[in-house]
């Protein structure tokens, strides 16, 4: 017998109602129970041992309580096996989240088979006058098909869902983000970042560039290098050996030129705070990528190491390029050395020599990254500030109030 209580929360309802049933001898199945703005929503499954005595006094106890009260019979569903099947997240990410957002969502999960059951937000409440740059709503359901695999790709159902949800962020101007709600999930260990334009909100050989005089040369490879027009390594060459000759001093004022990304120091914080191993795997440069390792305490650094001589930079870089295999071998080997299986692996980037990393580790991600990223890594972001991915790994806003950690601001979204 399936039992459901609604109305005004009171703190003894749910211990008086337990109580009766243990009178009556009624083994509890299942139990479900939410508070939302002072009213209770309690689901109880029941093994009825005496179907005459339940429904008369269960009722009547509602009625004491102020509580609605109904009795079903319920129908056979996959929620309701012992082994349920595997449950998947919608998480719907923008400076907010209407109706008409939610609608179409739900409208394309309920197209494809899925059954919702859950909705929250993770993202704190607000009040009616309030304005928050951030706003979540998390989705888990269950799909009523049997599925052909266990990792993303595995089900062509899988992907032709993951791809309608990501034509509709892209129509709705919000981020949508679709994933197994799997152990591992609530498990991450380890996160890799690229560092040009996704920790920080710019491009180091551009900045280099403008300074010696031949940006916009540059900014013309930089681009279709991230658009994966051509190998990286040839690009990388390219660019260097235009900056020959620029002042070593002219290198190093870099690090006062380009800000981090909005979000990017509140995300790393977080992390620190958390207990995760962050990386940067980056084709940037190493002076770089060594300041950000001091201020945001990152653990690993992996970038290319800019060669200078007689103060003056040389056009080439020492030591192998950091290329899109080489990120994905470099965070293979991070990952083996902190013994940390690739399930629990972040990556994040934003141009196409990112992918092998987005697609080696479990989570890959495109941080408002080119086309050809968004429609080739599993995950993409686009609306919000970089802490917003913390939402994808289970942090919700009530949780960094523990940590002391300050929400985001409206400011940090002025170039959105």
């Amino acid at each position: 017998m399936l039992i459901q209580f609604s109305g005004p929360y009171q703190a003894e309802a749910t211990a008086t109602i337990t109580g009766k049933l243990v009178e009556l001898d009624s083994r509890i199945l299942d139990i479900s129970q939410t508070v939302m703005h002072g009213t209770l929503a309690l689901a109880l499954l029941v093994e009825d041992s005496d179907s005459d005595a339940l429904q008369p006094t269960i009722s009547a106890l509602a009625a004491e309580l102020g509580l609605d009260c109904r009795f079903s019979q319920p129908d056979a569903h996959p929620c309701s096996s012992l082994q349920p099947p595997p449950a998947f997240l919608i998480t719907l990410l923008g400076n907010q989240i209407t109706a008409h957002h939610l609608s179409r969502v739900l409208a394309i999960a309920a197209a494809h088979g899925l059954d919702v059951i859950r909705i929250h937000r993770p993202s704190a409440r607000l009040a009616l006058a309030d304005s928050s740059p951030y706003a979540c709503v998390e989705i888990k359901a269950i799909w009523r098909h049997p599925l052909t695999g266990q990792g993303p790709g595995a089900d062509p159902l899988e992907d032709a869902l993951r791809a309608q949800l990501l034509d509709a962020a892209n129509e709705l101007g919000i981020d949508i983000a679709f994933q197994r709600d799997s152990i591992y999930r609530r498990n991450r260990r380890l996160f890799a970042f690229d560092m040009d334009s996704t920790i920080i909100a710019g491009e180091e050989i551009d900045e280099l560039a403008k300074l010696a005089g031949v940006g916009d040369q540059v900014a013309a490879i930089t681009a279709s290098a991230m658009r994966g027009d051509f190998e990286f390594q040839e690009s990388f060459r390219r660019r260097m050996a235009l900056l020959k000759g620029l002042p070593e001093e002219q290198v190093y004022s870099l690090l006062d030129r380009i800000p981090l990304t909005d979000g990017a120091e509140r995300l790393l914080r977080t992390l620190k705070a958390l207990g995760y191993k962050t990386a940067i795997l980056s084709g940037g440069f190493t002076f770089y990528a060594r300041h950000l390792q001091r201020r945001l305490q990152i653990d690993y650094i992996h970038a290319n190491e800019i060669e200078i001589a007689s103060g003056k930079v040389t056009g080439r870089v020492t030591g192998p390029i950091v290329d899109g295999p080489r990120k994905a071998a470099l965070l293979q080997q991070i990952a083996a050395q902190e013994q940390i299986s690739l399930e629990q692996v972040v990556a994040v980037g934003d141009g196409a020599n990112d992918l092998p990393m987005l697609k080696l580790a479990d989570m890959g991600i495109a941080f408002r990254a080119k086309p050809v990223v968004r429609a080739n890594a599993d995950f993409a972001l686009s609306q919000l500030g970089l802490d917003s991915l913390l939402y994808l790994i289970g942090v919700q806003d009530s949780d960094l109030q523990t940590l002391k950690i300050p929400g985001p601001t409206a400011s940090q979204l002025t170039r959105i």
